[in-house]
């Protein structure tokens, strides 16, 4: 098996930045109605936050996890892992009946029929929804990232173990998988009463998490940055995706609309991860990379120091952004959808986020565990000297 150094690799900073940007972008992306949404970095291209919160995390569990399999073993590497996919999926679990409870109450308290929309099948068939629910069969909608995301981290143990036997083997296991997405609809039960699939592919996205995981490893090498030709040949690919995927122009031009639906292959071309999604990420990734690199020293102020707290603590941010996300969508629907009420939610929501943050990172710190600060010696506290002089003083007083 391919060596490993065994220290602990710095912190990249980059990589929280991009998580803690994920979050938001996706807090956006879940308020149903939320304008904001025209703009984020998905409509002028044909990939989402998503890619970037996979690769993120497949960037991210090779620091957490890789290493463990290299020094380590593989079984304790293994075990490292299901550890993992133990919190993921009761996290999953707690976000459901989380959401189920809140949408239950804002509809008893403000009068709403929420829950039948979002939760019906808990209404109409509660055996089998339920069961679905903890099967991972069925992924309510907006709830299907975290499942995706466990599946995924299962084939670590997998890839990890075919490196052992040759270093070419985890690429193998990675494209075939691809393959068998597009060729042969590879897919996990998604829906007990239409027999769908999961809406994100785990066997097709897997594809963007191990090229984050494989380059975090050491396995893939990476081009350069800054490189002129390179950096150009991104540009011009990310700005000839634009008419294809502004909603403005798309709206107004409908060649481009045809075009769109000639390359991305319709409704799958995110379910099974479209190649030029993969492409247009990469390159959108090695241009926001190239433009960085001078100020890599600085990222950690302003602006990127509130994304790189977030990126920290992902998984809680996640969490938190998705219930946000439902309480926002009450919100902006109760404002009539005005654009200052939708800016101010937005606004707050980011806020929650980075304070949600800062309150796991506080508990993370263990701060109980640290020696406590000595106090100050009070006057009845005095030390023996103190005591005895004072006595002195005293006595002289008296005499």
């Amino acid at each position: 098996m391919t060596s490993f150094p065994s220290a602990k690799r710095p912190r990249d900073e980059r990589l929280d930045l991009f998580r803690g940007l994920a979050m938001l972008i996706i807090f956006i992306a879940h308020v149903p109605s939320n304008s904001w949404n025209a703009w984020i970095p998905a409509r002028f291209g044909f990939s989402s936050g998503a890619e970037l919160f996979v690769f993120c995390s497949g960037f991210a569990s090779a620091l957490a996890f890789g290493g463990v399999f290299v020094r380590r073993g593989w079984w304790l590497g293994t075990a490292r892992i299901v550890y993992r996919l133990w919190q993921i999926y009761w996290a999953q679990i707690g976000l459901v009946v989380a959401l189920v409870a809140i949408v239950a109450a804002l509809d008893s308290g403000l009068g709403r029929t929420d829950l039948p929309g979002q939760f019906g099948p808990l209404l109409s068939d509660p055996a089998r929804a339920l069961l679905g629910l903890a099967t991972l069969s069925w992924q309510p909608d907006y709830l299907d990232i975290l499942p995706m995301y466990l599946v995924i981290l299962a084939l670590v143990p997998a890839v990890m173990g075919l490196r052992s036997l040759h270093p070419a083997l985890p690429f193998a296991l990675s494209g075939t998988l691809y393959a068998l997405a597009w060729i042969e609809g590879l897919n996990l039960p998604g829906n007990p009463w239409t027999g769908a699939g999961w809406f994100l592919d785990p066997f097709a996205w897997q594809a963007i998490f191990f090229l984050g995981f494989f380059i975090a490893m050491g396995w893939l090498p990476l081009p350069q940055l800054r490189q002129p030709r390179l950096v150009w040949s991104c540009a011009l690919f990310l700005i000839l995706s634009v008419p294809l995927s502004f909603w403005g122009i798309l709206e107004h031009w409908p060649v481009s609309q045809a075009l769109r639906n000639l390359l991305l292959s319709g409704e799958t071309e995110k379910t099974l991860l479209h190649p030029l999604r993969i492409l247009h990420f990469l390159a959108l990734a090695y241009l926001v990379l190239s433009l960085i690199d001078p100020w890599r020293g600085r990222l950690d102020r302003g602006i990127g120091r509130l994304f790189i707290v977030i990126g920290r603590q992902s998984l809680a941010c996640f969490l938190a952004s998705l219930v946000l996300a439902r309480l926002a969508a009450v919100l902006t629907d109760l404002a009539g959808q005005d654009a200052f009420a939708v800016a101010v939610v937005n606004l707050v929501g980011f806020t929650a986020i980075y304070a949600t943050a800062l309150i796991v990172g506080w508990f993370k710190s263990m701060p109980w565990s640290k020696p406590a600060r000595p106090a100050e010696p009070s006057r009845a506290e005095a030390q023996p000297g103190e005591t005895l002089s004072l006595a002195g003083s005293r006595f002289r007083e008296a005499s």
